[in-house]
């Protein structure tokens, strides 16, 4: 007797899909009947499975975790994991496994922000739209599936980092400052700016302000800063005549030779070429 009734579909990308694409190597979903234990290791795949009904657990990097309905889980397959339905109340999971370019890039970018593999969404309905579209994409052999279905990969990615975010107290009182934060640097990147300026303006420890900057936005402060200042060069070179000299002095650069450094590991080329080209 089967342990599980599932509906999936292998695919087998083509060649300009591996190299161009994230793509699908297998969609579905799954209704256990009775318990038992998936394990695998060493896949060259990616993860992710949502549990629409039901309880389980998943074994991975040391660690079993109780998963229960709206729960979410991206993995690298590469690594060892396991998954297993509760005897009491047996799930019912939607899985993607995936892979190709900026895969793994995302994978890291997604755990070095903070992120967690195992999530509970506040909008499950986002992702259960990606799966059931993948899934239906498949079936109808169109010949954008392949690019769409790198469009609906993207965008589960990018659920998966939106709707991480703990909720923790005083969370909007924080945003809220991380915002005002965020458009005063936008109004005066050209002046002197630091994080200690910074810190001591808005009555926020330098410590504490470094780390929720980079977790809501991304970035270090100084790395805002230098690209405010990039940003309005840009305009500068393509909509005045100024001396580059004088832009740099302008966009809060002390040392021209700095701005050129700085706007060339931008731009990859001089102020002067992105003017001629522009």
């Amino acid at each position: 007797m089967a342990k599980s009734k599932s509906n999936r579909i292998l695919v087998t990308p083509s060649p300009y899909a591996r190299k161009h694409f994230l793509y699908v190597q297998e969609v579905g979903s799954l209704e256990s009947i009775e318990p038992h234990i998936s394990k695998r290791q060493n896949l060259d795949s990616y993860l992710f499975f949502l549990v629409t009904s039901g309880k389980g657990t998943l074994s991975y990097r040391g660690k079993v975790h109780l998963l229960a309905v709206g729960d979410c889980v991206w993995i690298n397959c590469h690594e060892p994991y396991a998954h297993e339905s509760s005897v009491e109340e047996p799930w019912q999971l939607m899985w993607l496994h995936f892979n190709g370019i900026c895969a793994n890039s995302f994978y890291q970018y997604f755990l070095e922000q903070g992120n967690s593999y195992l999530f509970k969404p506040f909008d499950i309905t986002l992702f259960t739209h990606c799966l059931s579209t993948i899934y239906a994409l498949q079936q109808t052999q169109d010949a954008q599936m392949e690019l769409l279905s790198h469009k609906y990969i993207t965008d589960m990615i990018a659920y998966c980092f939106r709707e991480n975010k703990p909720i923790v107290p005083n969370e909007g009182a924080m945003s809220d400052k991380l915002l005002q934060i965020r458009t005063y640097i936008e109004l005066h990147a050209n002046q002197k700016l630091s994080l200690e300026q910074l810190s001591d303006q808005f009555f926020i420890s330098k410590f504490h302000l470094s780390r929720e900057y980079k977790k809501a936005y991304g970035h270090t402060i100084g790395n805002a800063i230098l690209a405010k200042r990039v940003s309005m060069a840009k305009s500068l070179l393509r909509f005045s005549t100024k001396p580059i000299e004088q832009i740099a002095f302008d966009c809060g650069f002390q040392d021209s030779a700095y701005f050129i450094k700085v706007f060339k590991k931008a731009e990859g080329m001089t102020p002067l070429e992105y003017r001629k080209k522009w």
